[in-house]
Parts: structure tokens; C-alpha cells; sequence
């Protein structure tokens, strides 16, 4: 006992000098240095006195606050959710029952109702969730293959609901409105051809006996019999529907949808990719932390195929060369010379100009194609069926041949400009993007330079009315044909060439046939086929308001066209494309999309004259127009209203009052990125913490062993051991014996004596 005592007494003399040598403690002390000034051995002694009671009593305080919260929180999930045994699980059933025994018959009924509802919402969400397109589906490729390529199914699926949405709009507002009045079944707008020069529409119905391989052509093409159906714009000549008790203005109805529509789509992207924003807002910029969470949760779980294992094994790797890869660069570059530096820059900007010069010629290329395609479908010449459908699809051919060569032609560029390998795999997909993207509007700029040029001269009726009697269905069928077209592409490459080269692969020894391997599935690259699908949807469901409907089945087929080829053909590509950083991705490549598609509406809807002879805005110079006259018919106070909204004032103070808000955002976020780092430090000082208790543990029983016999320094160990009043530095070590901070740099010899 006394020598326990004099243990005691020793040791509690050196428990503050021992706390004030931790890392944390000097880390504290410099920042009170720096900013106050006069009483600092004052503040510092302070501390020292106060650290083994306010301290205490401030920690003790805040675990008991943490403790009720997480006990309220425990009491009121559900058994089956908590973390525990069987055994406890029934042992807090029982001890549940035996509180509610005490409790009053208005808590219990409360209770009972909150359990009851938490039951009924959380079968709702099962239910809904069973309820999902492609499901059991999905499930199998996140086992196969992980939740990188899941990604890309989910996010095929978001695109197959978002234009079931935007096709009921259409329908619900536009196509069922003149399919129930009686009076406004009609084909009107080929029955005025007489009217007047900008009113006549030539119909291309009245062809006579036509061939049968001329069916083929108006299918693929949507001229013909195609051209006189709800598919397209011009079909729909009708200013106002007569019901019973109201009359349904068409017009303003296809406006206001068409609004609808490019708004709920930014509403529901933006939507999704604020979870990945948040999770790229506070992505760890360690090095040395990206490499542990790699090599300690890098594997995902969901894979259960073997290959798959085996593949994202290699990707892992795959990633940390990757990574090792980016750490010699980096030094690379900072060891670089004044020569060398002059030396990379001169070849990058002789080689992005050369992309450029690529860029510039694929889309002289396509304005080429359009003209040429567009006078030949004028001038009307039936050669032979295979001529007539090339004369057809001239644009999307040389679109969908640009958009094959030139990522090729990327890859091989982007070795020499020598840059990081992740940095390489943006930029290469930026170029991707922007020549997809850009190549639909080069598309419809070209056809908007044929629909308003008369000869050099202004046009009479605002467009040229002898070669586009309705430009708004032309501009329809040919987005029709970019969707069809893309479509039977994707099919064909499936069928005729990853088939036979898995085939190929597996029955051919040749080395030159192992080194082409198997067919990689490049996720980016697929994403962007179905982008650049989505954008011609956009644009084109003003002028053709079935066209979402036909993306809807388009994307249906190619979700099991992608699958099949997957489970057969492909394997999950060399460099990876995590899951975490790809909805985010994936969300903002469809928003450029979208701002891309929402260009051309706007201009054709503000802009450029309507066509007198189809479509509902034929009494209307701009399709705009239909807003300001329909708001003349309003009431007073609402014209005034919605004048006032329509305001330059109400504009500007919308403008500051958004731009405030956004300076806030950004202020929070900064807010929150400064206590995300402070809690990093917070975690590496812990870590230099345990590190530094655990030596002085190790130099303390080192002397002890030294200048002690062993039968009386052991009782003295495991005494204060067993005492509940044990030194700081052993609870500390104690508590955080097993979470392994230490083990990245132990002691010499520490897990001998440990």
C-alpha cells in the first residue's frame, strides 16, 4: 500500500508536465501565442491548474449530453436496426416492455402511433422500391461488376424516367387535348392550300402509288405518311380547342410545356448531383489518406463473380500506380528546367491547335453534308433506295464518323502533352464532350443558314417559304433521324463488332489478337453516347412532341443491348471510373447538355418566324408572341402583376437578391471547408498524441525494467493499472490501444513490451 501510495504521489507530479508535452497541447499553446498578447504565462499557468478539473468536469458534461441524445435515439429506433446481438436485442425488448408498464396510457398511444407510422412509411419505401424499372437487373451487374458500371445502368435509368415525364407532358397537354375534341381531330393544316403564298404547305401525301421500299425510307427518314401523324409539328394547326364550359388555347398550352419541360429537367438534375457535390466539396485532398482509403476501403463488397474480383483487384492496383504515377509527375514537374518547361508548352499548344484544326474541319464537314443533303432532299430525285437513304442520313452519318475518329485521334494526342493520368482522362473526355455536343449545334446552325437565306435577299415571309413551307417539321425529322440513326448504331456495333471480336478472342492464339484483348466497357464513353442522345431529344421535342416517347423505348432496348454486351462481351475497362465521383460526373455532362439544348429553342422560339402554313402559331410572327397576347386578355391587376415581374426593377433586385444568396452559399461552404481541415488536424494530432503516449509508456517501463527488480515494479504497474484512478496517459493509451493510429510509425520494439 505505501508503495502504491508513493506510485501515486509520484506519478500525479508529473501528469502535467507530461500533458503539456503532448503535440496537441504545444499546438495550442503557439496559437495562443499568436493571438493574444499580455498574459501569457498567465493563460498558460492557468491552464495547467485547470486542465485536471474544468477539463474533466467539461468532458464528463459533454459525454453525458452525447449519452442522453444517443440513449433518446437508441429508444426510439427500432430493435431490429440497432447494432447488436441477439441477446441484447431481446434484453432491451424486455426492458422496453417493463418502461412502457409505467408509463401513461397517452404516451403509450402516442408511441404505438409513432411506431405504426414509422412501420407504414418504411413498407411504403419497400414497396416502392421493389416497384423500381430493371431492379433484380441492376442487382446482378452491382455483383458482377461493381458499383462503377452500375453507375451507368442507374443513370440510364434516370434518363428512361425523366422522358416518360416529359412525354406525358406532352401528351397530357398537347396531343390528348386534340385527340378528345372532335372538331380539332384534324389534318387541317393540309387542307388550306390556297390561302396565300407564305400559307401554302405542298402535301406529301399525295404521291400516288409509291414503292414499297419507299415506306422503308419515310420510316427511317419520317417524311411520307410519317410527316401527317402527331410526330411532328407541322400536324398540329389548331389556335384554340372548344369544350363545353372552356376553350383550350393549343398555343400557349405547347409554349408553357415546352418550358415545362427544360425546367423540370434542370430542377431534377441539379437534384441528383447535389449529393455528388457535396461528396466532391469535401473530398480529401490527402495523399497520404487517399492512399489509405484505398488500400483499407478501396474493395467493394458488392462483387461476388469471381472475374469481377479478380478484375477490380487489378483496378485497384490500377489506382495506386496511378496515383504513384501522379506523385512522379508531380515531382517531375517541379524539377523541371526553364528549357524543358518552354519545350512542353511549345509542343502542347502546337497540339491543341492542331485539335482544334480537327475540331474545325469535322464541323466544316457536317455544314457541307447538311447543305448538300438538304438540296438534294429538294430537288426531289429518286435515284435507287440505297442513294436516297444515304441523301437522308448524309449529316448523322458524318456526325456519328466524327464522333468515332476524333476520340481516337484524343488518346493518341494526349500521350504527348504529358500530363497526369487522372488529369488525361478529363481532359480527353472535355474534348469528347465538346465535339458531340457542339456537332448538333453546327447541325441545326446549318439548317437554320438554308431555312433563312432567300437568294440574298430578305426573305418575305421571314424564312424561305419555297424550299420550307414548314421548317419547324424539317428541323423535327431531322433530329428524328439523328435519334434513329444513333440508335441503329449502337445496335450495329453491338452485333458486328463486339460480338465477333469476343469470338475472335477466345478461338484465336495469335498474339497479335491477344494484344487487341477483349472489348473494354469505357464507361465515360458510353455515358456520352447517351448524353448526346438526351441533347437531341431536348432539342428536338419542341419540333417533334413525340420524340420522347421514341427516346423512352430507344434507351428501354439499349439498357438490355448494353447488359447482354456487358455480361458476354466486355470487361470493366483498365482505368477505372469510381462510383462515388461518376454520378457527378455523369449529372454534369447532362447539364452542359441541357444548356446546349435549351440554345436553339430559345433562339427559334424568339427569334425566327413561325411557318404560316403549319403548326399553332401560325397567326403569330414569333412563337413568344402567344405570352404578351394572352396576358392582354387577363385582368387588370394581373397584367400588372405579372408586368411588374417582367420588370428591369424586378429583374435587377432579383439578380443582387441571387447573387446574395450565392455568396452566402459559398461563404457557408467555405465555413464548412475550414471545419472539415480543422477536424483533420484534430485527427492528426490525436494520432501524434497516441504516438507520443505510447513512447513515453515504452521509455517508462523501459527504466522501470532498468533500475527495478521485477518483483517490485510489477505490482506498482498493475496496480495503477486496476485503479479507477489511473494516470491520464494510460486511459488515453488504453482507450485507443485498437485504433491503430500508432501502428503507420511505432516505437522501436513497442509490440515486445506492449
Amino acid at each position: 500500500m505505501e508503495a502504491d501510495s508513493v506510485f501515486y504521489t509520484d506519478h500525479s507530479a508529473r501528469i502535467n508536465p507530461l500533458l503539456d508535452q503532448l503535440p496537441s497541447y504545444q499546438s495550442m499553446l503557439y496559437r495562443r501565442k499568436t493571438s493574444t498578447t499580455g498574459t501569457k504565462r498567465k493563460s498558460v499557468s492557468r491552464a495547467r491548474m485547470g486542465s485536471s478539473s474544468s477539463g474533466k468536469w467539461a468532458m464528463n458534461n459533454t459525454v453525458v449530453r452525447h449519452e442522453d441524445k444517443h440513449k433518446i435515439q437508441t429508444e426510439e429506433r427500432p430493435i431490429r436496426e440497432l447494432a447488436k446481438s441477439m441477446a441484447e436485442k431481446r434484453t432491451d425488448n424486455t426492458q422496453r416492455l417493463e418502461d412502457a408498464q409505467d408509463l401513461s396510457s397517452w404516451r403509450l398511444m402516442r408511441r404505438s402511433t409513432r411506431r405504426n407510422l414509422r412501420r407504414l412509411w418504411d413498407d411504403a419505401n419497400q414497396f416502392l422500391s421493389s416497384m423500381k424499372l430493371w431492379r433484380g437487373d441492376i442487382h446482378l451487374i452491382e455483383g458482377m461488376f461493381g458499383t462503377g458500371i452500375l453507375s451507368y445502368f442507374s443513370f440510364l435509368r434516370f434518363l428512361v424516367t425523366l422522358n416518360l415525364f416529359i412525354f406525358l407532358l406532352m401528351f397530357g397537354f398537347v396531343i390528348l387535348p386534340i385527340i378528345v375534341a372532335p372538331s380539332a381531330s384534324g389534318n387541317i393544316t393540309y387542307n388550306q392550300n390556297d390561302v396565300g403564298v407564305c400559307s401554302r404547305y405542298p402535301s406529301s401525301s399525295r404521291r400516288g402509288l409509291v414503292i414499297f421500299h419507299e415506306h422503308i425510307t419515310d420510316l427511317l427518314s419520317g417524311g411520307g405518311f410519317l410527316e401527317q401523324t402527331y410526330l411532328f409539328y407541322g400536324y398540329y394547326m389548331v389556335n384554340t380547342i372548344d369544350f363545353p364550359k372552356a376553350t383550350y388555347n393549343l398555343p400557349l398550352a405547347y409554349l408553357l410545356v415546352t418550358i415545362a419541360y427544360l425546367v423540370l429537367s434542370l430542377i431534377w438534375i441539379v437534384k441528383r448531383s447535389a449529393a455528388g457535390f457535396k461528396r466532391n466539396l469535401v473530398q480529401d485532398e490527402d495523399r497520404f489518406q487517399s492512399f489509405c482509403n484505398k488500400i483499407f476501403a478501396g474493395w467493394d463488397f458488392c462483387i461476388t463473380n469471381e472475374n469481377a474480383a479478380r478484375l477490380k483487384r487489378s483496378s485497384l492496383l490500377y489506382e495506386l500506380k496511378t496515383d504513384l504515377e501522379e506523385e512522379r509527375i508531380k515531382r517531375k514537374i517541379k524539377d523541371r528546367t526553364r528549357k524543358e518547361k518552354c519545350r512542353i508548352y511549345l509542343l502542347r499548344i502546337i497540339l491543341n491547335l492542331f485539335v482544334i484544326g480537327v475540331l474545325a474541319a469535322c464541323f466544316y464537314s457536317i455544314y457541307v453534308a447538311t447543305v448538300f443533303s438538304q438540296e438534294a432532299q429538294m430537288k426531289n430525285n429518286k435515284e435507287n433506295f440505297i442513294v436516297d437513304l444515304i441523301y437522308e442520313y448524309l449529316p448523322s452519318i458524318v456526325i456519328t464518323l466524327a464522333n468515332f475518329v476524333t476520340p481516337l485521334l484524343f488518346n493518341v494526342i494526349i500521350n504527348y502533352e504529358d500530363y497526369s493520368p487522372a488529369f488525361e482522362i478529363r481532359f480527353t473526355l472535355m474534348r469528347c464532350v465538346f465535339m458531340r455536343l457542339t456537332s448538333i449545334g453546327v447541325l441545326l446552325f446549318s439548317l437554320w443558314s438554308q431555312i433563312t437565306k432567300c437568294n440574298g435577299e430578305p426573305c418575305g415571309c421571314g424564312y424561305n417559304h419555297l424550299l420550307y413551307s414548314c421548317w419547324e417539321t424539317r428541323v423535327g425529322q431531322e433530329m428524328y433521324k439523328l435519334t434513329i440513326f444513333d440508335f441503329i448504331i449502337i445496335l450495329a456495333v453491338t452485333i458486328f463488332v463486339e460480338f465477333p471480336r469476343k469470338l475472335i478472342v477466345n478461338h484465336c492464339n495469335f498474339s497479335l489478337v491477344k494484344w487487341w484483348g477483349q472489348q473494354e466497357f469505357a464507361i465515360p464513353q458510353n455515358v456520352l453516347e447517351i448524353v448526346y442522345g438526351q441533347t437531341i431529344c431536348w432539342i428536338g421535342t419542341f419540333y417533334s412532341p413525340l420524340l420522347p416517347a421514341i427516346c423512352t423505348i430507344k434507351y428501354f432496348f439499349i439498357f438490355y443491348i448494353k447488359k447482354v454486351s456487358l455480361v458476354n462481351n466486355c470487361r470493366p475497362a483498365t482505368r477505372p471510373f469510381r462510383a462515388s465521383s461518376s454520378n457527378f460526373f455523369f449529372l454534369g455532362v447532362l447539364l452542359i447538355g441541357l444548356a446546349l439544348a435549351c440554345v436553339p429553342v430559345i433562339v427559334s422560339v424568339a427569334q425566327i418566324n413561325c411557318s404560316k402554313a403549319c403548326g399553332p402559331f401560325v397567326n403569330y410572327n414569333t412563337s413568344w408572341e402567344v405570352m404578351p397576347d394572352t396576358v392582354s386578355q387577363l385582368p387588370d391587376g394581373i397584367q400588372t402583376l405579372l408586368y411588374a415581374l417582367s420588370s428591369e426593377a424586378f429583374a435587377v433586385s432579383f439578380f443582387v437578391f441571387t447573387c446574395l444568396a450565392m455568396f452566402y452559399v459559398i461563404a457557408l461552404a467555405g465555413a464548412h471547408k475550414r471545419v472539415i481541415n480543422e477536424l483533420r488536424d484534430q485527427l492528426v494530432m490525436e494520432g501524434r498524441d497516441k504516438r507520443f503516449l505510447i513512447q513515453k509508456l515504452y521509455q517508462a517501463q523501459r527504466l522501470t525494467t532498468v533500475r527495478s527488480p521485477v518483483s517490485k515494479t510489477q505490482p506498482r504497474i498493475r496496480s495503477s493499472s486496476s485503479s479507477s484512478s489511473s494516470p491520464c496517459y494510460h486511459t488515453s493509451f488504453s482507450s485507443n490501444f485498437n485504433e491503430g493510429v500508432f501502428l503507420a510509425h511505432p516505437p522501436p520494439d513497442s509490440s515486445t513490451h506492449v
